[in-house]
């Protein structure tokens, strides 16, 4: 039995100084409080000596090994080391050996815990080598000025045994005087124990709270579109959206347990992440068809919804014209998470076996700058495209810029004339090097636009996700910007998806819809808030706006408030609108719909132009298609999301219900995922 005196001696006395006679003195008090005495070890058990054993074997080891070449240094590290020693070996030996009462009681500070009747296997003691791994990140992190004193250390778990540790590491004898550090790190004019870049820092123990990771996520804040008067502010304008990152983003979000930002929620993003069956137009000649419905507003019994849908022409496989495309992908060291460069490089072999054998591939990476993986290389080669994306490794800052001219030079070399040439950018954040601005990148794509080179934006992971810069460049690099966040979500993009995301059947797409003061008092635009034009850009070719993608549908829906009905915006006292002749033109007329288009390869727009009368009108709101029923619930999920008051006391059963009965064919499982999220929204409310 360990004398309960000595260990009181040992606990409250100070630790010698680092002379010989006082290191020779602990050492002799050491090894006769902790003169050890193998216990049997449990049945099915391998025999281990006990802690105490383990802990002056391993720094022996240490010493002998030459790893600590001078005292000096020696004693500078030696209280991290006993802090780290100490707390690793308890933590592998917490349900090992049971000490007895008295030991225990000194070395926890509280009463020993009953013996369990079964215990665990115990770890094997850890080796030199991996000592000396562990022992590199704490040695380079210790300072002498912030030593703490010896017979006073804090940071060790458990205070007592660190106490006994340095008693301990004080008595070991000293090291040759002509031996130094240089031993250990290479260099004659080191005095400093340096770790190898490629070792790890030393694991924090399993109980640590550790800090959560900042969410360097950045999103652009917009303003939910507002209620307008007919009568003020009759014409509304904006570009035509079918991007899709937001849908995915907020799924992400609700299926980690989160209600998203409220400004990563763009209701237009969400609405056309679903297909619908919208009536397409018969010839290419027409690049799609617009369909406008009227009916009743579910949230609201005096207002009414403009429904209005754009099918694209779907271009048939046989006539699809031949592709140029570059993947311009981030290989930064922050790709290096399963959900970012893995996802990534599964998600662009998808892509490649859908493209056609005469189709053309390179691929450029950047991180701290930008290089060539691939020349142009016909798809038929297919092997050596894989080959060349499962090399891809992480690594290094973010030279987005450099990426971006190094991927248009490509495009450029192997530009297909009246085929599809695009720039494929996959990443998951900032541009760190180069222009990182977003204005700078904007004027760089659009310049880059000029030449008939589209780009599309593909985002991954979470947490340093940029989505306002890939919003940015999508719009103005006339593309389109997804957000993938699992395999399947790669396979609806670029593999269901690949015609509408590689085709483009229509660029610069704006819609501007004028309202009859006489039939609507008030509209609000649902969604579309980062879209927004002004009236006079409509008829400008110069200002850039959407692309349509080959069978792509795009919906647009307006909240009205019919004359007569009970108004959020008072009418002016004076100005009241009149013609000359004492009446308004086209009264039977809601609104009056214009689409603006140019085809891919045009600088001048053409125009459409649809009336939207009484025979637009349904008489109730389970009268509307069921397409239409299921895009009003997303929309309707959206503002719930975002807080908007217009579905304040809209509740997310009714969104469930409305969306269960319009559910119709869902072969991929799009809308029954979506009922599914409504649910865990409503959950966490």
């Amino acid at each position: 039995m360990v004398d309960d005196n000595e260990l009181k001696k040992l606990r409250d006395a100070a630790v010698p100084g680092p002379g010989a006679e006082a290191r020779a003195r602990a050492l002799a008090a050491a090894m006769t409080a902790f003169d050890e005495k193998d216990e049997a070890a449990p049945q099915g058990t391998a025999a281990t000596p006990r802690l105490t054993s383990r802990a002056l074997t391993l720094w022996r080891e240490i010493m002998q090994k030459k790893l600590i070449a001078t005292p000096a240094i020696a004693g500078l590290v030696a209280l991290p080391i006993a802090g780290y020693t100490a707390f690793h070996l308890m933590q592998e030996q917490r349900s090992a050996v049971d000490a007895s009462d008295s030991v225990a009681e000194t070395l926890a500070d509280k009463p020993a815990s009953a013996k369990p009747d079964t215990q665990p296997p115990v770890a094997a003691a850890p080796s030199t080598d991996e000592i000396k791994q562990k022992i590199a990140p704490v040695a380079s992190a210790a300072k002498p000025e912030a030593a703490t004193p010896a017979g006073n250390v804090q940071a060790a778990p458990r205070k007592e045994f660190a106490r006994m540790k340095s008693a301990e590491m004080k008595s070991a004898a000293p090291l040759a005087e002509s031996e130094s550090a240089d031993s250990l790190t290479g260099s004659p004019a080191s005095t400093t124990l340096m770790a190898e870049p490629s070792i790890a820092p030393a694991p924090m123990p399993a109980d640590t709270v550790q800090p959560r990771e900042e969410n360097r996520d950045r999103v652009q804040d917009f303003k939910t579109n507002p209620v307008r008067s007919a009568k003020e502010d009759p014409v509304s304008t904006f570009s035509i959206d079918v991007d899709t990152a937001s849908y995915s983003f907020v799924r992400r979000s609700l299926k980690d347990g989160l209600l998203p930002q409220a400004d990563t929620v763009r209701v237009e993003e969400m609405v056309n992440y679903f297909p619908y069956d919208w009536k397409g137009p018969t010839d290419a000649a027409t690049p799609f068809n617009t369909t406008v419905s009227v009916m009743p507003a579910p949230w609201n019994a005096e207002h009414k919804l403009m429904h209005v849908a754009i099918k694209g022409y779907d271009m048939q496989p046989t006539v699809q014209p031949k592709a140029n495309l570059v993947f311009l992908i981030d290989v930064s060291g922050s790709m290096d998470e399963p959900d970012k460069l893995p996802l990534l490089k599964s998600a662009f072999r998808l892509l490649i076996n859908k493209l056609k054998a005469d189709d053309t591939v390179s691929i450029v990476t950047y991180a701290g700058d930008a290089g060539t993986v691939l020349e142009p290389t016909k798809a038929s080669e297919k092997d050596k495209i894989l080959r060349a994306i499962d090399g891809l490794a992480p690594g290094g800052s973010t030279a987005g810029e450099a990426g971006i001219r190094e991927a248009y030079r490509l495009a450029q070399k192997s530009f297909v004339k009246s085929g599809i040439n695009r720039v494929m950018l996959a990443t998951d954040g900032d541009f760190n090097v180069g222009q990182t601005d977003d204005d700078d990148l904007k004027r760089l794509i659009e310049k880059q636009r000029e030449t008939g080179v589209f780009l599309s934006v593909f985002g991954f992971g979470r947490g340093n996700l940029n989505d306002q810069m890939m919003q940015t460049i999508a719009q103005n690099g006339n593309g389109t910007a997804a957000y993938i966040d699992t395999l399947a979500e790669a396979e609806k993009v670029l593999v269901e998806g690949a015609s509408s995301t590689l085709f483009p059947i229509a660029k610069d797409v704006k819609i501007q819809v004028e309202f009859n003061p006489a039939k609507v008092a008030e509209y609000r635009l649902i969604g579309y808030e980062t879209r927004a034009l002004n009236r006079e850009d409509f008829n400008n070719d110069r200002v850039d706006a959407g692309e349509i993608g080959s069978g792509h549908s795009v919906t647009a829906i307006y909240e009205l408030t019919p004359k007569g009905g009970t108004q959020q915006v008072d009418d002016l006292r004076y100005g009241e609108a009149t013609t000359s002749n004492g009446g308004v033109s086209n009264a039977d007329e809601f609104a009056f719909v214009k689409i603006r288009y140019k085809l891919p390869d045009a600088d001048t727009s053409k125009l459409i132009t649809t009336p939207v009368t009484g025979a637009n009108e349904v008489s109730s709101f389970d009268a509307a298609g069921a397409d239409q029923r299921f895009s009003v619930a997303v929309a309707a999920f959206g503002q719930k999301l975002r807080n908007e008051d217009a579905t304040a006391k809209f509740g997310y059963d009714r969104i469930q219900e409305i969306a269960s009965a319009a559910r119709g064919a869902d072969p991929f499982g799009y809308r029954a995922e979506f009922l599914s999220l409504v649910r865990l929204a409503a959950a966490m409310n």
